[in-house]
C-alpha cells in the first residue's frame, strides 16, 4: 500500500479538491482521520460529490461537530483525540490522507497534524494557494515537514498563476514544483478530472 498525506499552508486552500483529485487520479482510496465541521457537511462527502466512489471513502476516525481547530473541537464535544486510533488502515491499494487545516494544526495540546505524518512515515504533498503572503506561508510548513522528516512530494499550487512565487517557493524550499490547479467556474467530477489531468503528471505522485 503506497501512502500520501495531503497538507496544506492554511484552512481553505484547496485541499479537499486537490485530495479528490489525486485520488481519483490514483484510484486509490480516501480517508480524512478528524473532520472538524459537521453543520456544512463533511469533506468524505465533498470528495464523494468530486468523483470518489463511496467504497473507496474510509471512515472517519473521530467526527467533531464544531467547525475550528481538532483540538478545540475535540474538547468541546468532550472527546480526547488518541494518536493510536489514527494508525493508517489497512485497506487494499493506494491511500490518499487528508489533514485538517493546515500542516500545524493541532490535533491534541501537545500532537501537531504534521506529527501525526511523521509517525505514519509517508510522503506529503503540500497544497498551496497563489495569492500574496503563500511565499512566507508555505516555506514556514515546508521548513515544519521537513524538521519531522517528512518526505516531501513537493507544492501543490491552487489559484491563477503567479509565476514569479510558485517558482520562488520551489527555489528556496527545494521542492518540486508538481503543478497548478485554477479555480474551476464549474467544478464537479469530469471538470476537475480534466483540469488535473492537464496540470499535474500523475506519476510524480507514485
Amino acid at each position: 500500500m503506497s501512502v500520501i498525506a495531503v497538507t496544506g499552508t492554511d484552512t481553505d486552500v484547496g485541499k479537499t479538491v486537490f485530495a479528490a483529485a489525486l485520488t481519483v487520479a490514483l484510484d486509490a482510496s480516501y480517508w480524512k482521520p478528524v473532520q472538524a465541521g459537521l453543520e456544512d457537511g463533511s469533506d468524505a462527502a465533498s470528495v464523494e460529490s468530486l468523483g470518489v466512489a463511496r467504497a473507496r471513502i474510509v471512515p472517519e476516525a473521530y467526527r467533531l461537530t464544531t467547525p475550528c481547530s481538532p483540538h478545540r473541537a475535540a474538547e468541546l464535544d468532550g472527546v480526547v483525540i488518541d494518536p493510536a486510533r489514527l494508525a493508517l488502515p489497512p485497506i487494499g491499494g493506494d491511500l490518499v490522507v487528508e489533514g485538517a487545516g493546515g500542516a500545524l494544526v493541532p490535533l491534541t495540546r501537545d500532537w501537531l497534524f504534521a506529527d501525526q505524518i511523521a509517525c505514519w512515515g509517508c510522503p506529503a504533498v503540500l497544497v498551496a494557494r497563489t495569492s500574496l503572503g503563500t511565499i512566507n506561508h508555505s516555506l514556514l510548513s515546508i521548513e515544519a515537514l521537513r524538521a519531522r522528516g517528512v518526505p516531501l512530494l513537493g507544492v501543490a499550487f491552487i489559484g491563477d498563476a503567479q509565476e514569479d512565487s510558485e517558482a520562488t517557493i520551489a527555489a528556496v524550499g527545494r521542492v518540486r514544483r508538481l503543478g497548478r490547479l485554477p479555480r474551476l467556474p464549474r467544478l464537479d467530477p469530469t471538470a476537475l478530472a480534466s483540469a488535473f489531468a492537464d496540470a499535474f503528471d500523475v506519476a510524480a505522485f507514485r
